[in-house]
């Protein structure tokens, strides 16, 4: 089946739903499922942008820019996952239970509005991954159109291209709180340093795919693997150093294996 095949799949996906909300986040997959149900349902789709505590100013303007490309309507949930004492804790079900609260929120605007289906950016190749996240959603009623019409990463990524979607190159991310392993409180301490510290790589480095891991303080950097030569230059190591001191990490070392997701999802003491 062609892209565009696929892409049509997606659109009619949303044939016969009186009303959408997509839970949009700054990335690729949930712009594109935003992008389909708009075709489909104009007015009828409401895009709504989650921001809590864990997310970063980054994705969070990338989300305003990508309901701004599409002509979608969007909406903002606005909480403090710090309140939530299961997800401060930091265990191997940290997903889950921001998943939980999220699609909580989600259900309840839904209906507020009077809107019955709520979907997400799930797409086909996440479900190889562990994400308890994406369970919990699930257990919510929320649907993943990606997963339904087959779409995976990179498909996905050549159709957002074909349809003018800036995001349809940008580098998988996740929340901050990914960067501090299991077991670790989270903190909005803790949360802040590792937003300026991946900010501060970013716009020494030029580099897009970055993570500034803060094991107790430590600040652990890692980008894709051929890219570490960049960070080996004294000049600019010195200058990632000088400056995530500044910001509270007691040192700075760099991963010599490079970036991979979920590198860190270990229990630490």
């Amino acid at each position: 089946m062609s892209k565009m095949s696929k892409l049509e799949n997606l659109i009619e996906w949303f044939n016969g739903k009186k009303g959408v909300i997509i839970a949009l986040s700054g990335g690729v997959d949930s712009a594109l499922v935003a992008y389909a149900a708009f075709q489909k349902l104009g007015p009828n789709a409401l895009a709504v942008t989650a921001d809590y505590k864990t997310l970063s100013k980054e994705e969070l303007n990338d989300a305003k820019q990508i309901c701004s490309e599409i002509g979608i309507t969007q909406k903002f949930l606005e909480y403090d996952e710090l309140e939530n004492e299961e997800f401060v804790q930091n265990d191997s079900k940290r997903c889950f239970y921001c998943r939980q609260e999220l699609g909580t929120h989600l259900l309840e605007l839904a209906q507020k509005h009077g809107i019955e289906f709520v979907v997400d950016g799930t797409n086909l190749d996440d479900l190889g991954d562990y994400r308890p996240g994406i369970e919990a959603l699930k257990q919510k009623g929320i649907r993943s159109p990606l997963v339904e019409t087959n779409l995976t990463k990179n498909e996905i990524r050549i159709i957002a291209k074909s349809v003018g979607l800036s995001v349809c190159d940008k580098p998988s991310n996740s929340c901050l709180a990914s960067r501090i392993p299991w077991g670790q409180k989270i903190t909005i301490e803790r949360l802040l340093r590792i937003e300026y510290g991946e900010k501060i790589v970013k716009q020494i480095t030029q580099l897009k795919q970055v993570r500034v891991r803060d094991l107790q303080g430590l600040a652990k950097v890692e980008v894709e693997k051929e890219k570490i030569s960049v960070l080996a230059e004294t000049s600019i190591l010195e200058e990632i150093t000088k400056k995530l001191k500044l910001i509270g990490f007691s040192d700075v070392v760099i991963d010599p294996e490079g970036y991979s997701p979920g590198k860190i999802n270990v229990i630490v003491d």
